[in-house]
């Protein structure tokens, strides 16, 4: 029994530092594909060489002397962490026009000013009028604050946004994403590997939200949150600090730890609004659940219902062309 034991013990062990061997070597080969200097050649190339560097060091492991292989593998392995560590994020870059401008403000007691607001006139993705403001907003007439999903295919993943209303008609939407290089695409697993810094975007829901569901084709909920006014205000406050944290200091966008919730859910905590961890902050398209869950969606209707009103899409595709979108969205919900 106790050999048996011991067996099992050994294979269990053999699984666990094969599997780890195994991601870290892809870790690696994706960290060369996405971060090696050169055209798509060399990237193939240097991933394809530490993957068959790694290989032959771990067959030499096992059918010959193990630790000196395994002591060169670390050997390897720290190199190309600190190759890792010296890329850092840029500011100076050949942007897309719709992230080539980075937000930042001043606040003046109740007064906010707001440099590089975008408000684009969308047509389709490739043709828009483009423009950039600077715009004022008063804390004190700060009165609404919704949540919005944008879903693009899969359920359980959606981009959330925060859109907040003032007194006379006017929203603002701040929203977190990738700051994309011209003709660069999106990609999940590139924002694990350093692929994208990250920027924070302003702008009335006609840029914003209209530009997801009438040009990108995606679904959008509305979700109005059930907060005070003063959390608003800290909330958008909090909005304006983080804009120029990276005006000032670029960061990496990354599609676990610093995506469009997990940066909101991180400006709430310090608030001090002790919100719980979640799942559902990365798995976004089931966001709504959570909210419900720590109360800020009213009780008064179910989750479903919630669901169900919150719906904006048609409203939003039916919105004539200089119609108040923002009205026209809202007319059924309130």
């Amino acid at each position: 029994m106790a050999k048996l034991l011991r067996i099992l013990g050994r294979s269990l062990a053999l699984l666990l530092g094969g599997s780890i061997a195994l991601l870290s070597i892809a870790w690696g080969a994706l960290a060369l594909w996405y971060q090696l200097p050169g055209g798509g050649v060399v990237r193939v190339l240097g991933a394809a060489l530490w993957v068959a560097l790694a290989l032959m060091l771990f067959v030499l492991a096992i059918r010959h002397r193990p630790w000196p292989s395994l002591c060169g593998y670390v050997l390897m392995y720290a190199l190309l962490l600190a190759w890792w560590a010296t890329i850092r994020p840029s500011s100076q870059r050949e942007w897309a026009d719709d992230v080539s401008r980075q937000l930042a403000g001043e606040v003046h007691g109740n007064v906010v000013v707001l440099r590089n607001v975008r408000d684009f006139a969308w047509r389709s993705d490739s043709d828009y009028d483009a423009r950039w403001e600077t715009q004022s907003y008063e804390l004190d007439h700060l009165v609404s604050a919704d949540a919005v999903l944008s879903h693009w295919g899969n359920g359980a993943i959606a981009h959330a946004m925060i859109s907040f209303g003032f007194d006379d008609g006017r929203h603002l939407v701040f929203s977190v994403e990738i700051r994309k290089r011209r003709g660069q695409e999106f990609s999940s697993i590139g924002g694990f590997f350093k692929d994208f810094e990250t920027t924070l975007i302003a702008a009335p829901e006609n840029d914003l939200i209209r530009v997801r569901t009438n040009v990108r084709g995606e679904d959008d909920y509305l979700y109005p949150l059930a907060i005070s006014r003063a959390t608003m205000r800290a909330l958008f406050l909090s909005y304006v600090e983080t804009a120029n944290q990276w005006a000032n200091t670029p960061a990496f966008y990354n599609t676990v730890t610093s995506n469009c919730a997990t940066v909101v859910y991180r400006m709430a905590r310090h608030l001090g609004l002790g919100l719980p961890l979640d799942t559902r902050l990365l798995l976004t398209g089931y966001l709504p659940g959570y909210l419900y869950r720590i109360g800020v969606l009213d009780h008064r209707l179910t989750l479903q219902q919630w669901n169900e009103q919150a719906r904006i899409t048609d409203r939003a595709r039916a919105s004539a062309p200089g119609e108040d979108f923002s009205r026209a969205i809202r007319a059924p919900l309130r």
